[in-house]
């Protein structure tokens, strides 16, 4: 991955953790959101693994899909998927 499309990769990761509320709910402890995400990491390694991914896949798509619903009526926002 070049330079340019890791940065944009790593700022769009970034405003998924913001834009799920993970910022405000840690009051920004950036050790508290590591070890969450260590935790997400556990659990996808772990027996339930798929099962997990394939839930918040959905979860994830939906809330995409009502955002950009959302955004269509009143006419403001990105497009549905990013950050």
């Amino acid at each position: 991955m070049k330079r340019r499309e890791r940065t944009r990769h790593l700022i769009e990761l970034g405003g998924l953790v913001i834009k799920a509320g993970l910022v405000d709910l840690t009051d920004d402890d950036r050790a508290t959101l590591y070890g969450a995400f260590l935790t997400v990491a556990d659990k996808l390694r772990g027996e339930e693994g798929a099962n997990a991914l394939a839930l918040w896949q959905r979860k994830g798509k939906r809330a995409f899909e009502a955002e950009a619903e959302a955004e269509t009526k009143t006419g403001t926002g990105s497009a549905p998927g990013q950050a």
